[in-house]
């Protein structure tokens, strides 16, 4: 008997509880980035104004169902950080038990909690895990999804796959690749005498056999159905489909260039097999299949996942590699949550069949997710992608306490998140609104402009937008450089020193965590008027 089936609410306590522990020092953060930026303002007017279109911050036509999550706990325990961490994490405890479940189904309940473990520990997954943002909750369905699938659970497999696309609307990728596969499936059938033979030999006729097909197909389509709904609901309050058109040219019209297609491929085949530590994992599988025979136990030779169930992972992971490449403008990480534990679970699998030891591989590749945590890589990456977001809001709590206890009345020039930060209190940095002045961001280009019109603010609040651990090897060719720059903005923020010394002031705070820094420049004609007031008092 499957523990899945036999003690579905033993399995998500015990997951629930274990990654709960390992959040509790992040438990009560302020929100960080998109958090802050999106989805939290947008699940507050839920609970605010019952309105499904957010009204605080531009819509972004994301489905509402994590939001709607959100302000039910908030509804009925309170609105708090520690209450939306937990809620997300509920959320990441019952994606982890449908990982379990499907990795369950398609081989065996060890390397189910192999599967589990790790992906829990993958840093992408573990910082996801407590943040209000919709990737994570995606990926839970479409695990839950595909283990119905799997099973041939029609009705159960257009739920979990509706609830996924109304989760975040990028999940109908795999029912719609699931949908292709099947159609390409029947054709292949079709053009196949042998397989017309077969089923001829089994008493099914052709039209039998098509009209099974058609079925699949067509309960793959249902949950665009509700999606469609939903964006028609969008546009009929908005006047716009996609979201915003701001967002929309980020996300989609910026993309399609052959050129940023190839580069963008070539990073989520990077994200997906060796990013934070994958290549560990997916390095041992390969010398495993390469260098060792399949295990014999008691039971004769350990098998491997089905190959109908691989062909189903695989398109699964092709989709979502090509998808994400072709759309959205920040190539996060996040996006590809769907697709990496499944990786895991093949990797894991094939670990078991070819290796005696292979608990102590699971082992070390769990210990190398840990220090993932902490030990960030070599390049820019996203700070949501492990503690390097702590480091942030811990920066930023820092700076802006500082600017609110000597600078209340003070008009502060920053950028995006910061700007809103320092304008909601209630996303937990301040105690009451400043006033803002906003930029890009801290480049050379950008502190220039805001050079010309420095009478406009007293003081400045300048932090490292990007993780950038400093030019590397490749930073040094130009061409690269130009290609981030053309297709992934890139660009360099100006040092604390340099900005203050354009902006004609000088640094009264800063503060430093591992490649991430923060920093307050008061102007020169703001200190003359502090001096002013101060004689006044």
């Amino acid at each position: 008997m499957r523990w899945s089936d036999a003690y579905p609410a033993l399995v998500f306590a015990l997951v629930f509880v274990f990654i709960f522990l390992l959040h509790v020092p992040l438990l009560q953060l302020p929100y960080f980035w998109d958090e802050a930026g999106y989805y939290v303002p947008a699940a507050r007017d839920l609970l605010l104004t019952g309105s499904l279109i957010p009204h605080s911050t531009v819509s972004n036509a994301h489905p509402p169902l994590v939001m709607a999550w959100l302000a039910l706990w908030w509804k009925v325990v309170g609105f708090a950080p520690l209450v939306t961490r937990t809620a997300m994490l509920l959320i990441a405890a019952f994606s982890l038990l449908g990982l379990f479940r499907l990795a369950e189904r398609v081989v065996n309940r060890k390397v189910a909690v192999a599967s589990t473990l790790c992906t829990a520990l993958y840093p992408v997954f573990f910082a996801q895990s407590s943040l209000a943002q919709v990737d994570l909750a995606s990926a839970g369905l479409t695990f839950w999804a595909l283990s119905a699938y799997v099973e041939g659970q029609a009705v159960a497999t257009v739920v979990w796959f509706t609830f996924a696309a109304l989760a975040k609307e990028t999940a109908i990728l795999a029912p719609m690749a699931l949908a292709g596969w099947e159609v390409i499936g029947w054709l292949s059938r079709k053009t196949s005498p042998r397989s017309l033979w077969r089923d001829f030999e089994n008493g099914r006729n052709g039209l039998e056999s098509s009209a099974e097909s058609f079925r699949r197909v067509a309960l793959l389509l249902i949950p665009a159905l509700p999606l469609a709904l939903w964006y028609a609901y969008h546009y009929a309050h908005t006047g716009y489909v996609f979201g915003n058109p701001e967002f929309f040219r980020y996300n989609v019209a910026a993309t399609l260039s052959p050129a940023r297609f190839l580069l963008a491929l070539a990073m989520r085949l990077w994200q997906v097999l060796g990013y934070m530590h994958l290549w560990v994992l997916a390095l041992a599988m390969l010398l495993a299949m390469w260098m060792l025979p399949p295990q014999h136990d008691s039971l004769g030779e350990r098998p491997r996942i089905g190959i109908r169930v691989q062909m189903i992972f695989y398109v699964v992971i092709i989709a979502y590699i090509v998808a994400m490449a072709l759309i959205g403008g920040a190539v996060l990480a996040r996006y590809m949550l769907p697709a990496v534990p499944l990786v895991i679970i093949l990797s894991i699998s094939t670990l078991w069949r070819r290796l005696s030891f292979w608990p102590v591989a699971v082992g070390c590749v769990a210990l190398v997710f840990v220090a993932g945590w902490f030990w960030s890589p070599p390049y820019g990456f996203s700070p949501e992608d492990n503690l390097a977001y702590r480091d942030y809001i811990v920066l930023h709590e820092d700076g802006e306490r500082f600017l609110e206890a000597r600078y209340p009345m003070a008009r502060v020039l920053t950028a995006w998140p910061a700007s809103d930060e320092m304008t909601r209190p209630w996303l937990g940095y301040i105690t009451r609104p400043m006033r803002v002045v906003r930029i890009e961001d801290f480049s050379l280009d950008e502190v220039l402009s805001a050079a010309d019109f420095r009478s406009n603010y007293e003081v400045a609040l300048i932090f490292s937008t990007k993780y950038e651990p400093g030019p590397a090897r490749w930073d040094r060719w130009r061409t690269w450089t130009e290609l981030k720059t053309r297709f992934f903005g890139f660009h360099r923020d100006l040092p604390p020193a340099a900005a203050a010394q354009i902006l004609g002031g000088h640094v009264v705070f800063s503060e430093r965590r591992q490649g991430q820094w923060v920093a307050v420049i008061e102007m020169e004609h703001g200190e003359m008027q502090n001096a002013e007031v101060r004689m006044q008092k």
